[in-house]
């Protein structure tokens, strides 16, 4: 059962991408759809049975809670802004894999929050760091269309980082379906105000797109997460963290067979040394936490970066 999970959490977060380089919709239309759809099935969930806890989010001490609360959705509708149209300026596997340097820029927030960082986590990100400097310069020298596609994908992953940081202060006390409303609402909001003013159409898409959309609302958003929240009842958060990595080579299998996209050669060797050094900057991370007391790196989260689901509140 356990297996059978996994193995679904990895597929539904590897369609992320792919759904939407598909989308003929503008990507911050897509974000916006994405988080408001999800906000619509939270939302009357935590306004019956979390109301006094969403209350108290507003009063005393709770504001804390709220405010971080607030930010981590504002982190959020950052790392979809820029995320989301790295999917569709390079190619699938370059945005999954530069999205995923988040625990590279994890460990360098937390060394900034004056954590020490143990050597081998170093390494890692000295491994990450040149894979994605390979990567970005054999799209540099091909496209600047990619180029650009890559950096918004790096800088995607750095607003993964800051978002999941927020929503590990807001979540110590409060409930995961309250803290993804607020946030979900939030990041919604922001995208809706950016699309608006910078006059980014957010109606008038064909079937297909809106399907995409849903696909991605009811995949990437809550089923694949729901599943590796599942999984980790009986598997370790270390290995849910390596396994989540597996969207970079399944989103890249699905770009080609679906969209037909293959990475350029040249990109590939960096693209697996960003890899490599992401695993062991998690590996590294997560050994260093078991031998001492202080909080540990955040594990990963997919390039999305979508948070826990109603389906694991355990609160």
């Amino acid at each position: 059962m356990t297996v059978g999970a996994l193995a679904l959490a990895v597929v539904a977060v590897s369609s992320s991408a792919p759904l939407i380089a598909f989308a003929a919709a503008p990507a911050l239309a897509v974000a916006f759809w994405r988080n408001l759809f999800s906000v619509a099935l939270l939302g009357p969930f935590s306004a019956t049975r979390r109301r006094a806890e969403l209350r108290s989010l507003t009063v005393g001490a709770g504001r804390r809670e709220g405010l971080y609360c607030v930010l981590s959705g504002v982190a959020l509708a950052a790392h979809f802004a820029t995320w989301m149209p790295s999917a569709q300026l390079t190619s699938v596997a370059a945005a999954t894999a530069l999205g995923a340097t988040q625990p590279v820029w994890q460990g360098l927030i937390a060394r900034g929050q004056g954590r020490r960082l143990p050597p081998v986590v170093w390494a890692g990100i000295g491994v990450a760091v040149s894979g994605a400097v390979l990567a970005t310069g054999a799209d540099f020298s091909a496209s600047g269309r990619a180029f650009a596609g890559d950096l918004l994908a790096v800088a995607g992953g750095l607003f993964a980082a800051i978002y999941t940081a927020f929503g590990e202060r807001a979540r110590v006390s409060i409930s995961t379906t309250t803290y993804t409303t607020v946030c979900y609402g939030v990041c919604s909001l922001i995208l809706l105000v950016v699309c608006l003013v910078g006059g980014v159409p957010v109606t008038g898409f064909d079937g297909r797109t809106w399907l995409a959309i849903l696909a991605l609302v009811a995949g990437a958003q809550l089923l694949g997460h729901s599943m590796f929240n599942y999984a980790l009842r009986r598997v370790s958060a270390t290995t849910v963290s390596v396994l989540i990595l597996l969207e970079a080579p399944g989103a890249a299998l699905l770009g080609y067979v679906w969209l037909g996209q293959l990475p350029r050669t040249l990109a590939l060797p960096g693209l697996a040394l960003l890899l490599a050094g992401v695993v062991v900057v998690v590996l590294g991370g997560a050994r260093a936490a078991r031998r001492a007391t202080p909080t540990p790196i955040p594990t990963a989260l997919p390039p999305d970066a979508t948070p826990l689901t109603a389906a694991d509140d355990r609160r």
